[in-house]
């Protein structure tokens, strides 16, 4: 699977988790375990970002999750 492949899945998986659960904290969290499982994002820089802006309490609306992950390339 090429790198673009992988970071699309991720955000379809990622989707799902916001749709299902309706908190950005779960769709982040996929998000993130996600692109550590390919070697080409393994070490996004997208993660420590995510990861501080959770600790923010950034994530805790869906919508602003959803805007993140689309900002992921």
């Amino acid at each position: 699977m090429t790198r673009d492949e992988h970071l699309k899945w991720c955000k379809e998986r990622a989707y799902q988790e916001i749709n299902f659960s309706g908190r950005g904290n779960d769709g982040i969290i996929s998000m993130m375990s996600d692109l550590s499982k390919h070697p080409e994002t393994a070490n996004h820089s997208g993660i420590k970002l995510a990861t501080m802006f959770m600790m923010m309490g950034k994530f805790d609306s869906a919508d602003e999750a959803r805007k993140f992950i689309e900002g992921f390339n």
